[in-house]
């Protein structure tokens, strides 16, 4: 038992470290490490949605309001207040956890298609203060953002992003691991599977769930930070609606509750469009049955679907 709960726990740790060693030996430019790195911090902004999806069984179309919540904390902190752009992102994630505490009492009262809506006019609001408090955020055109700064060390170059958010990533990766192994974890999935039987076992069905909603929207804020302060601009378009069904659909497509399938789930949605641009006005119609036939012939995620094949084969 306790050999199966260490292997649980660290063996896609160990296998997601291997990846991001090995990137940097075949990525041919800065170029594509930059788009690993963008895979990183999409792959750790879906993580919350592993948890709150995977785990709890909550459904969130909004997430990526918490996602543009940390981006603009990153960038007005400096901006209007003079605030270090490092101390902003642990202000982000806690203004985002903050709000999401506020928000979650009252719509995690509510259930499937119910819940999803709600929380879908949650990002639709954020998206939209965002667009139109012009003088705070810049409005449509966005804003320039602060480089991060860690003790003096300036973070620049496609080679210290790289490493930074995957450094990110990593920390992120080992607290989803953990929180699944926890009893907090065996509790969320037990509310996934029934409320109704959760609660009469003892568990605070509320409670977990809104603390499965709070760490998502830390996970999110910490993302849109790292996300901004690489790009060294941000715009509304961070907390737009497509946005948050593009990190549904990595935690889906992945395989939902799994932390390495969150990853292929966002390397998914992150490279192929990459490499789909030469196809130009087909690109979207091309990705969007790639997508289609990826849930059809692999219903439970790319990385669900790999291991019981792979393990179907042993047997």
């Amino acid at each position: 038992m306790l050999a199966n709960l260490i292997r649980a726990r660290f063996t896609p740790l160990v296998a997601l470290a291997a990846i991001i060693a090995v990137v940097p030996l075949v990525a041919p430019s800065s170029f594509h490490l930059r788009v690993a790195a963008l895979v990183w911090i999409f792959s750790l902004a879906a993580l919350g949605l592993t948890i709150l999806m995977g785990y709890a069984g909550q459904v969130s179309l909004g997430h990526a309001g918490f996602l543009g919540i940390g981006a603009y904390a990153v960038a007005i902190g400096p901006a209007r207040f003079g605030l270090d752009p490092a101390l902003c992102l642990v202000v982000g994630a806690v203004l985002a956890g903050l709000v999401a505490y506020v928000v979650g009492r009252p719509i995690l009262k509510l259930k499937g298609y119910y819940l999803a809506i709600a929380t879908l006019g949650f990002g639709v609001i954020v998206a939209l203060v965002l667009h139109s408090e012009s003088e705070v955020t810049g409005g449509p055109d966005g804003m320039q953002v602060a480089r991060l700064t860690f003790f003096g060390w300036r973070v620049s170059g496609a080679w210290n992003w790289y490493w930074v958010t995957a450094g990110a990533l990593l920390l992120g990766a080992a607290l989803a691991l953990n929180i699944a192994a926890s009893p907090t974890g065996r509790a969320l999935r037990a509310l996934h599977d029934s409320e109704v039987a959760a609660a009469g076992t003892g568990i605070d069905v509320a409670r977990k769930k809104l603390a499965a909603f709070v760490i998502a929207a830390i996970y999110a804020a910490v993302a849109g930070g790292l996300l901004a302060a690489m790009n060294g601009l941000i715009t509304p378009e961070a907390a737009s609606f497509t946005h948050s069904i593009e990190l549904v659909a990595m935690a889906i497509i992945g395989g939902l509750g799994s932390v390495l399938g969150t990853v292929a789930g966002a390397a998914f949605l992150v490279v192929l469009p990459q490499v789909l641009t030469a196809l130009q006005e087909y690109e979207q119609a091309v990705l969007g049955l790639l997508i289609m036939v990826f849930m059809i012939g692999l219903p439970a995620g790319i990385v669900p679907s790999a291991r019981n094949w792979l393990l179907e084969r042993l047997s």
